[in-house]
C-alpha cells in the first residue's frame, strides 16, 4: 500500500469537489464459486482501494463532506477466524495505515446511514456492480434494487473520475511494474508459439507468470490463432504452421494497477508475405497513434487518424478503394477495424468502467460517434497529462461480417470484396501498447514489448 498521506490527500481532494452530505465507498466481499466456503479470488473494489487502500473483505468507508471526517466500518476477527487465517491486524491499526482515525463495527454503518437520512443528508454512492453490494445498499437505504441501480450519485461519479484519471508518479511506478510482468508474459508466449502446441498451455503458462509477479491477470487472457474473434477466450486449439497467434494479456501489480498488451506472431516464426503486409499496416497505425497522442488532442481524432492509416494501407494492397478520407468518414474501414483505438487504464484495465463509460471516456465537447466501429471507441475525450491509455489498432478478416457487408452492398464504393475474399481465412492482427500522456506528448510505459516483425520472427524461432 502507499504511504498513508496518499490516501488522506485523495480523500481531502474529494472533499473539496463541492459535494454535500455523505460519500459511501463500499468495499467488496468474497463471492462463492460453487459453495459458500469455496470462493473466487478476492478482488477489492478499485475506488475503495483508491481512497482507503485496505485490500481485504468486509469494509465500508465514509467520507463526510460536511464535517470533513472519514470513517471505516468493519469487524475484527474472532478466534474461529484466527484458527483458519492466522493472527489478524485489528481494524483500528489497519485504519491508521491509511490515515483514518474513526472506526466502528460494520453493523454501526446502518446507524450512521439511518441518522444521516433522518437529518435529510444526501447519501452519495457509486454504481454497484456486485449483487451483494446492491442488497447491502437496499438494506442501508430502504430503496428497492431498481432504485439502487438508478440512484448512484452523478456528482460523486464525476468527482471520482476527475481524481482517478490523472495518475501520479507512485501510480505510474505501479503500472510500470505491471508492464514489466506483462512484457515477460508476452515474450514467453512468443517463444511458445510453435506448431503442435496447445493454446491452453501457453495461456496457462503466462497466467502463472502474472501470479508469480505478485498480482493476477488484469483480465481473462485472450489467446487464439483465430484472432479475428476480438475477445477469443477459447484456448482449445492446437497451433498450426502458417497461422497467426494473437495474445491480448496483462498483469496486475501487487497494488492492483494494470497492464494490457497485445501482440500477434506467426506460429513457427515466419510471416507469410500477406501476413507481413497486413502486420506492417497495423504497426504503422500504432506508431502514428502514439505520435499523435498529446495533451489537448482528442482520442477520437487519434482513432480516426489511425483508421486512415489502415484504410490507406489496405487501399495499397487492393482491398479498399476510393478516397481514403471519404472511406473513413463513411466507416468503410470498420469492416477491418471494428473497434475503438483504446481506453483508460489504471486500477482497472478498463479504468473506472464501472462508473459509466460515457463519463470516463467522453466530455461535453467530445461525444460518442454513432457509427459501426467508431461507436465502440471507449475513449474519445481530450487528453490530459497523467492519463494512462491503451493504443491498440487492428485489422481483422471476419467471414460473417464480410458476407453481411458484401450481400448488403455496405460501403461497396470503398471495398474490393473480390480481393477481400482472398483473405477470408487470414485471422486477425492487433498490436497494443500502454501509453502515458506527458506534458508535451506521450511515451510508452516501460520497455516496449517486441513489435518489429524481424525481431518477432527471431524470438519465435529462437
Amino acid at each position: 500500500m502507499f504511504d498513508k498521506s496518499t490516501y488522506s490527500n485523495r480523500r481531502r481532494l474529494l472533499k473539496i469537489k463541492g459535494l454535500n452530505g455523505v460519500g459511501l465507498i463500499l468495499g467488496n466481499n468474497d463471492s462463492p464459486m460453487n459453495y459458500t466456503d469455496n470462493v473466487y479470488h478476492f478482488r477489492q473494489d478499485s475506488s475503495f482501494l483508491y481512497f482507503f487502500g485496505l485490500d481485504f473483505q468486509g469494509l465500508a468507508g465514509i467520507v463526510d463532506f460536511d464535517s470533513g471526517e472519514d470513517y471505516l466500518f468493519g469487524d475484527d476477527v474472532d478466534i474461529a477466524s484466527i484458527i483458519w487465517m492466522g493472527p489478524q491486524v485489528p481494524l483500528k491499526e489497519n485504519a491508521a495505515k491509511v490515515g483514518v482515525v474513526n472506526t466502528a463495527p460494520f453493523a454501526k454503518l446502518f446507524d450512521f446511514i439511518s441518522e444521516a437520512k433522518n437529518k435529510g443528508r444526501k447519501i452519495h454512492y457509486l454504481p454497484p456492480y456486485k449483487g451483494e453490494n446492491k442488497i447491502l445498499l437496499h438494506s442501508l437505504t430502504g430503496d428497492s434494487i431498481q432504485e439502487i441501480e438508478e440512484g448512484s450519485s452523478l456528482e460523486l461519479i464525476k468527482a471520482v473520475i476527475d481524481l482517478r484519471s490523472i495518475k501520479d508518479s507512485a501510480e505510474i511506478s505501479e503500472i510500470e511494474k505491471a508492464c514489466a510482468t506483462g512484457y515477460e508474459m508476452h515474450v514467453t508466449a512468443m517463444k511458445m508459439a510453435q506448431p503442435g502446441v496447445w493454446e491452453q498451455k501457453i495461456a496457462g503458462t503466462i497466467e502463472g507468470i502474472a501470479l508469480a509477479g505478485g498480482g493476477m491477470t488484469s483480465f481473462p487472457i485472450i489467446l487464439s490463432q483465430n484472432g479475428e474473434t476480438l475477445h477469443n477466450h477459447d484456448h482449445s486449439k492446437i497451433l498450426q504452421e502458417g497461422k497467426l497467434m494473437l495474445t491480448d494479456a496483462g498483469a496486475e501489480s501487487l497494488l492492483h494497477y494494470a497492464s494490457d498488451f497485445t501482440r500477434t506472431v506467426p506460429v513457427g516464426g515466419k510471416f507469410t508475405q500477406k501476413q507481413r503486409e497486413i502486420y506492417e499496416i497495423v504497426l504503422a497505425a500504432n506508431n502514428q497513434a502514439t505520435a499523435l497522442t498529446k495533451p489537448g488532442a482528442t482520442y477520437l481524432s487519434v482513432h480516426l487518424a489511425a483508421a486512415e492509416v489502415i484504410a490507406s494501407g489496405l487501399k495499397d494492397l487492393g482491398l479498399m478503394k476510393g478516397d481514403v478520407k471519404e472511406a473513413v468518414k463513411n466507416g468503410a474501414h470498420a469492416m477491418f477495424f471494428p473497434h475503438g483505438l483504446g481506453h483508460m487504464m489504471g486500477l482497472d484495465v478498463h479504468d473506472m468502467e464501472d462508473l459509466g463509460q460515457i463519463y470516463v471516456g467522453y466530455d461535453d465537447e467530445t461525444r460518442p460517434v454513432d457509427q459501426f466501429g467508431t461507436a465502440y471507441l471507449r475513449l474519445g475525450r481530450k487528453l490530459e497529462p497523467g492519463f494512462v491509455i491503451t493504443n491498440e489498432p487492428g485489422i481483422y478478416f471476419i467471414p460473417a461480417l464480410i458476407d453481411k457487408w458484401k450481400n448488403e452492398k455496405i460501403n461497396a464504393d470503398f471495398i474490393n470484396f473480390d480481393k477481400v475474399d482472398e483473405y477470408r481465412n487470414f485471422g486477425g492482427i492487433r498490436l497494443e501498447d500502454d501509453i502515458l500522456v506527458t506534458e508535451k506528448g506521450s511515451e510508452i510505459i516501460g520497455d516496449r514489448v517486441p513489435i518489429n516483425p524481424d525481431e518477432i520472427e527471431d524470438i519465435v524461432r529462437g
